[in-house]
């Protein structure tokens, strides 16, 4: 049902991603579960590296790396590690720098400038022997194809399956048991599958956010990633005013902008827990925006909207929410009559 012509680039790649974390899997997952990617022993602390999409990616990659595998990571700005007069650097780190292109500028002189440390590094790009390929100690490749549209959608789920599946190998050295995961991470494709089959009730939403000038998209933990994701998504492709926030920072000041006219988005994959629930109802009691819930339905919270779908894994449901994000931000753009592959003012490398 879901080979009928496509008008725009990023619609094609949207519906391209499971038959791509399919192929991922395939090619990275062995017998006995074995996950098939050189990577450096005695790694104790990693650092993601990367911009735009793939640095929501990165974040992603830290939270998932310290749940799987154990291993201290954080995520930093391309471009605000090369600001950093010291970086941190020892035989147990491992820099990881993430771009679709592998010739993204600012990540590429990032590993120069962290290579000058003498610290291992690893790239995960779309683009084998590009440039931060050819400069990397290691390397993992998202075979993701040619991504013509300016809005990363592929891209992005692609590294996302790539940074799953090093958190893995890492917790398989370390001997963990990694059973659960690589079998969850298997029925991901399938999950993409159903999760297509939401984009009626998306479109809904899009055409009720598209009235809206002004958004505010909110989570906690993991989600976060997600949430600066879909701000990113919707503002690249339809000009609107867009930002992103842990709810708690939220709520420090930042919450006034609901004084004026807004519509709020909440991603919730991980448990609503008990702040987080005290804090959506002070901002409907006393901003009253509509409230659109994006993954796990709470009765607790009294939403406009709520789009989601059933999975009991967080890790496979990261991977849904991603793609109803990238379906909202496409069909908000319609509704607007955007130009969603070439938005003005955007360029894109696709080397």
């Amino acid at each position: 049902m879901f080979f009928k012509k496509r008008k725009s680039s990023m619609e094609k790649e949207i519906f391209e991603q499971s038959e791509i974390l399919e192929h991922l899997i395939n090619t990275y997952i062995g017998e006995n579960e074995e996950i098939l990617i050189d990577i450096p022993g005695g790694i104790e602390q990693v650092v993601f590296v990367a911009s735009g999409s793939s640095y929501h990616c990165a974040r992603y990659g830290a939270d998932i790396f310290g749940s799987i595998a154990n291993i201290e990571a954080r995520a930093i700005y391309s471009s605000e590690f090369l600001l950093k007069a010291v970086i941190p650097h020892s035989e147990n780190m491992l820099y990881i720098f993430i771009t679709q292109s592998g010739e993204t500028s600012d990540t590429n002189k990032a590993l120069i400038k962290a290579k000058q440390s003498g610290v291992q590094t690893l790239c995960i790009t779309n683009k084998e022997d590009s440039t931060i390929w050819n400069a990397s100690d290691y390397k993992v490749c998202c075979h993701a194809g040619v991504e013509r549209s300016i809005a990363a959608t592929k891209s992005l789920t692609s590294q996302m399956m790539c940074v799953t599946l090093l958190a893995l190998k890492f917790a398989q050295i370390k001997k963990m048991d990694t059973e659960n995961y690589v079998n969850e991470l298997t029925s991901v494709p399938r999950f993409v599958e159903e999760t297509y089959k939401l984009r009626p009730r998306i479109k809904q939403l899009g055409r009720f956010l598209s009235k809206y000038k002004n958004i505010v998209i909110c989570a906690d933990g993991v989600s976060y990633a997600l949430a600066k994701e879909a701000a990113l998504k919707i503002k690249e492709t339809s000009y609107l005013n867009v930002t992103s926030s842990i709810l708690g920072e939220f709520m420090h000041g930042h919450v006034a902008v609901l004084n004026n006219k807004s519509a709020f988005i909440y991603i919730l994959v991980d448990d609503l827990s008990y702040i987080a629930t005290k804090n959506l109802n002070k901002i409907k009691d006393e901003y009253n925006p509509p409230i659109c819930i994006i993954g796990n339905k709470n009765v607790k919270i009294k939403s406009t909207f709520n789009v989601n779908i059933d999975c009991e894994s967080k890790i496979v449901k990261y991977f849904c929410v991603a793609v109803m994000i990238q379906l909202l931000a496409l069909e908000i753009a319609l509704k607007l009559g955007r130009n969603v592959d070439k938005p003005h003012g955007l360029n894109k490398v696709v080397k």
